[in-house]
């Protein structure tokens, strides 16, 4: 028999169904970001210059232009060209230097609380190594992120990254010189992405970023000349997105590392192809040329993915990409 009790006490009544809460937060290494969403080097300036375009604490990180011992000028006008689904660009690393970047831009970072990743690079060891050691003393930078698509003039002018011996030197003499996290930018064009990735996970690194810009040719026909000034560049944007993804995937299969991928990125889906093909957290670069507010953005919509898609918990889309 049913107590009468039971039936005639009112009932709770539930709240109405609302979105699922979604976490958002993923580990690169030992350091823990809010969401995936880095602002990749040479796009996003220092930071502070799109501080009043975007609210930077929504960002996962902020990669900062890449540092050198000494300030740089870049290259010669035009740097930049558009091309089908993406562009060419040769900035020629022009920065402050990393002494006016601690003094003048770090301060002004640290009130922010996403994290800061500096972009380290020289044209010899001893050019990263000073970079490192001035950024050691500094307060409010999370991690260094080597740029090893350097000439190294040290060896005749052959990239860091073109040599596995190469790269092994300079990841095990910057790891020594470091005292936070060390990220190594791949080359996309070394043919063996999983070589390249084992040389530097066995010298130390702590995190690998794959993959720097594709070296690039634009004329124009009329006159047979580069649209650029220092002739080549990089290519980046969506164009070279299939093919970065598959660097990513690749090693990922050849090392433990966590992966930053980055290439074309400009939807959520395209966050959540990249780590499930194996990235951890993604780099977003070329996207923020087209719309300042493009890593802002893909926050929200990366959230708003997972809601529709019933993911609570976006670290567990880390390689799970199925198989056909």
């Amino acid at each position: 028999m049913l107590d009468s009790r039971a039936v005639n006490s009112p009932q709770p009544v539930s709240a109405p169904a609302g979105p699922a809460d979604v976490d958002l937060n993923v580990s690169v290494g030992t350091l823990l970001f809010q969401n995936p969403v880095i602002a990749a080097s040479g796009t996003f300036g220092y930071g502070v210059e799109f501080a009043e375009l975007v609210d930077l604490d929504r960002l996962g990180g902020i990669v900062v232009k890449g540092l050198s011992a000494q300030p740089m000028a870049g290259a010669s006008a035009p740097r930049i060209w558009d091309t089908p689904s993406g562009m060419v660009n040769a900035i020629g690393l022009q920065n402050i230097g990393v002494r006016a970047f601690v003094a003048e831009k770090l301060p002004l970072l640290r009130r922010y609380h996403t994290l800061v990743i500096a972009n380290v690079f020289g044209r010899c060891v001893e050019d990263y190594l000073e970079v490192i050691r001035v950024l050691n003393d500094a307060e409010g930078v999370s991690a260094y992120e080597l740029n090893v698509s350097c000439p190294n003039v040290d060896k005749g002018g052959a990239e860091f990254g073109s040599d596995p011996a190469i790269l092994a030197g300079i990841v095990s003499e910057a790891k020594r010189a470091a005292v936070r996290p060390l990220w190594v930018k791949l080359a996309p064009t070394v043919g063996f992405i999983g070589v390249m990735a084992k040389a530097a996970e066995d010298a130390g690194a702590d995190a690998l970023t794959i993959a720097n810009t594709y070296p690039a040719l634009c004329l124009d026909p009329h006159t047979r000349k580069s649209r650029l000034g220092s002739t080549t560049g990089g290519l980046s944007g969506p164009a070279i997105k299939p093919i970065t993804m598959r660097l990513v995937n690749e090693a990922s299969r050849a090392v433990k590392l966590p992966i930053v991928g980055l290439g074309g990125i400009e939807t959520p889906g395209d966050i959540v192809e990249y780590m499930a093909a194996g990235a951890s957290a993604v780099q977003v670069g070329t996207a923020h040329f087209v719309d300042p507010r493009a890593s802002e953005r893909l926050v929200r919509g990366l959230e708003k993915w997972c809601q529709d898609d019933n993911t609570l918990r976006l670290s567990e889309l880390r390689g799970s990409l199925q198989k056909s």
